[in-house]
């Protein structure tokens, strides 16, 4: 495994750092965390440097080796942290009352085209951003990835049950196998638009994805 080599490798404490009496928080773990997602978001990950990162947030080096012993594990930490939030966020859009599964899952792709749009994804799609990068670099990294979008397909699973349930959706394949397909086609999507500056990738994904569901008009 390919091991990235910058000024995040000299990853151990100095002996100064081991005794110092600095008192660290979690608002300072999750702080850095932040901004690391956030300049990482736009920047990718092999092009950013711990001193860049560490001056945006104000911390002092010996702050981040606190938390994270390596620029990997703080990668892994990185994209614990946005998992986190985005299934949290995808329980509540795929959760609203009063609504047929069909349109919660319409709004989540709404959402999706709306915070992953070519011209401000910082931090917002990480996935999309780093997922062929430190797959390559990283196999912590890259197993946190799989995790998380492993979580992603579940939940839209879950929801096209639910939408066949319901009567508002009627997929031709079984809705694992819909779920699998619909992520793969709008991380395709969004990667396109990157490429293309514009959302017509993103149109033909929204058209895809009602065909691919059957859904009730």
């Amino acid at each position: 495994m390919q091991k990235v080599v910058d000024d995040w490798s000299t990853s151990l404490y100095s002996p100064h750092m081991a005794t110092a009496n600095i008192t660290e928080s979690a608002d300072t773990r999750d702080n850095i965390i932040a901004v690391g997602q956030r300049i990482i978001g736009a920047k990718g990950f092999s092009a950013v440097g711990l001193n860049e990162i560490l001056s945006a947030a104000g911390v002092p080096k010996g702050s981040f080796y606190h938390y994270f012993g390596s620029k990997d594990a703080f990668g892994v930490a990185m994209l614990e942290s946005y998992f986190d939030d985005y299934l949290a966020n995808m329980d509540e859009t795929l959760g609203q009352p009063n609504c047929t599964m069909q349109q919660r899952l319409m709004h989540y792709w709404q959402q999706w085209q709306d915070t992953q749009s070519f011209q401000d994804c910082q931090g917002k799609c990480l996935a999309v951003k780093l997922g062929a990068e430190v797959a390559d670099l990283s196999e912590a990294m890259r197993h946190t990835l799989e995790k998380g979008t492993a979580g992603i397909v579940a939940r839209l699973t879950d929801a096209i049950e639910a939408g066949v349930a319901d009567g508002s959706l009627r997929p031709e394949e079984t809705p694992a196998v819909v779920a699998e397909s619909l992520y793969q086609l709008w991380l395709g999507a969004s990667v396109m638009v990157k490429i293309v500056r514009n959302k017509r990738p993103f149109e033909s994904a929204m058209v895809l994805t009602r065909q691919m569901l059957n859904a009730a008009s």
